[in-house]
């Protein structure tokens, strides 16, 4: 298959490619993912949660390559830059709700000393010990301490965004090994 594109295209001409030819997305990629995971870095302090972050942004990016409407004189850096920013604030916003619903449906509300004790589930203090380091001090931070997200950021050296990120995703796996596994 003869591509209908070049290296030097716009972005512009990329993303109109890339309806047809793949390769055109990846050189579009290739030009700004490392410039999308350091705004995300920047904004997360958290490599990991960062990479997710670019990957989401470009996943994105690809499923709404048609709509892609050039409004930057052939770049297309300010529309990838909005859909990480939308990115970053939808991971945000999640964090905050899954908090909030934790909160109102009693889930660990007691603070004890250890994991071992802190609910009367069978496997939950090995589900804990399996967790990554980070996601761990997250949720005995968070959840069993009851700090906010800014001081459990503080305290891991992370942004706020991190810390929510964390806590997401260390509630998750504890869920999953909790059901048995993965679903």
């Amino acid at each position: 298959m003869t591509s209908s594109w070049r290296q030097d295209d716009s972005d512009a001409g990329l993303l109109a490619a890339a309806r047809n030819d793949p390769e055109a997305f990846r050189a579009l990629y290739d030009r700004y993912s490392g410039r999308i995971h350091a705004f995300l870095a920047r904004r997360t302090h958290d490599h990991h949660a960062s990479l997710d972050l670019t990957a989401e942004t470009f996943a994105r990016a690809w499923i709404g390559r048609r709509r892609f409407r050039d409004r930057a004189g052939g770049s297309a850096g300010p529309w990838l830059f909005a859909i990480a920013r939308n990115v970053l604030a939808s991971s945000t916003e999640k964090g905050r709700l899954e908090s909030g619903a934790r909160m109102k449906l009693g889930i660990l509300v007691e603070r004890p000393e250890d994991w071992e004790g802190a609910a009367s589930v069978e496997g939950l203090g090995e589900a804990m010990a399996d967790l990554p380091a980070g996601q761990r001090r997250a949720l005995e931070l968070r959840v069993l301490q009851g700090h906010a997200y800014g001081q459990v950021a503080k305290e891991l050296g992370c942004s706020a965004t991190a810390a929510r990120i964390r806590v997401s995703r260390g509630l998750a796996a504890l869920r999953q090994a909790l059901e048995g596994g993965t679903q």
